[in-house]
Order: C-alpha cells, then sequence, then structure tokens
C-alpha cells in the first residue's frame, strides 16, 4: 500500500521547456480551425490541447534526455480499475515488459497537488511502479516508491532509463 502525502516544501525541479526543440521534433498542423500535433509513438496527429503540449514535452525529454527508448513507452495507457476504463498518461516499461514509471501530465493552468498524486497513485495499485512522475510543464514531481513500505522518496531530479530500471 502507498502512503499518499504531498506537501509543497518537497524538492521540486523546473522544467526546461523545451518549445523550440519539441517544435522540430512533432509536426505541426492546423485542421479545421484546430491545431494538432504529430505523435511519433503514437504515429498519428493528435489535438493540441494544453495537456498535450506538456505530455508532448515530457515524452521529449524521456526520449532525449533520460534516454528511454520509444517503443519502451506507452502513451495514453489503458487500465481497468473497479470496472471502469482509465488511461495513464504515460508508462515507461523495461525491456521485458515491466511497468516502472507513471508520469501523470496536467496542463501548466493546473496545479499539481494531492488529487493528482493520487490519481497516479490509484493507477499504481495495478501496474506496481517503482517511480512516479507528476508534472505540468513548468514543475515536476518525481518519487521512488519504496515498495516494502510504501514510503514515497521525494527526489531533485528525474533519474534516466538505466536508474529507472534499476540497473
Amino acid at each position: 500500500m502507498i502512503k499518499i502525502l504531498f506537501q509543497y516544501f518537497y524538492p521540486y525541479f523546473s522544467l526546461n521547456r523545451v518549445e523550440v526543440e519539441s517544435m522540430q521534433w512533432f509536426n505541426i498542423r492546423v485542421q479545421n480551425e484546430k491545431k494538432q500535433v504529430y505523435d511519433p509513438l503514437r504515429r498519428k496527429y493528435v489535438a493540441l490541447t494544453p495537456e498535450e503540449d506538456v505530455r508532448q514535452n515530457t515524452l521529449y525529454q524521456l526520449v532525449n534526455t533520460l534516454k528511454v527508448p520509444q517503443s519502451l513507452i506507452a502513451v495514453e495507457y489503458a487500465l481497468k480499475m473497479n470496472g471502469l476504463q482509465k488511461r495513464c498518461d504515460i508508462v515507461v516499461f523495461t525491456n521485458d515488459g515491466k511497468a516502472v514509471m507513471i508520469v501523470e501530465c496536467k496542463a501548466e493552468t493546473v496545479i499539481i497537488n494531492q488529487s493528482v498524486l493520487e490519481q497516479a497513485a490509484r493507477y499504481n495499485f495495478k501496474l506496481k511502479v517503482n517511480y512516479l512522475l507528476l508534472t505540468n510543464g513548468k514543475l515536476q514531481f518525481c518519487c521512488r516508491i519504496h515498495s516494502e513500505t510504501g514510503q514515497l522518496e521525494y527526489l531533485d531530479a528525474i533519474p534516466d532509463y538505466t536508474t529507472i530500471c534499476g540497473k
């Protein structure tokens, strides 16, 4: 069981926006007067909502900075919980298919608070990951879950893929 405790004094770090680079990485188009971005992981254009902007920048960071292989990232990963269909924004897997990180993305205007942490924690009851990353594009909170105690350890930085996988 995860013991949830979230307060604003935990270490956090600002996300260095990669807008210029992400615009080169992703193709933007306007269709029916609405912006869409090409998501290379889902291999399709999706609506460029404020949350999607954060998700795309986070994907860029995972692949290019933290060296997560694109093939081991699931976007809008479907879960069935209590008979309801839910979706994790991003899930990172190991080579053998074990989920190791849940990423919950919110629009920049959404405050990362206890309810966002609880949402990710609910998904984790199914996936049993070791890391949670919560972001609104301006701030990121990353924590390691100690499976033996259920305690969360807030980290000063997001670990790279090798560390996330425990290698």
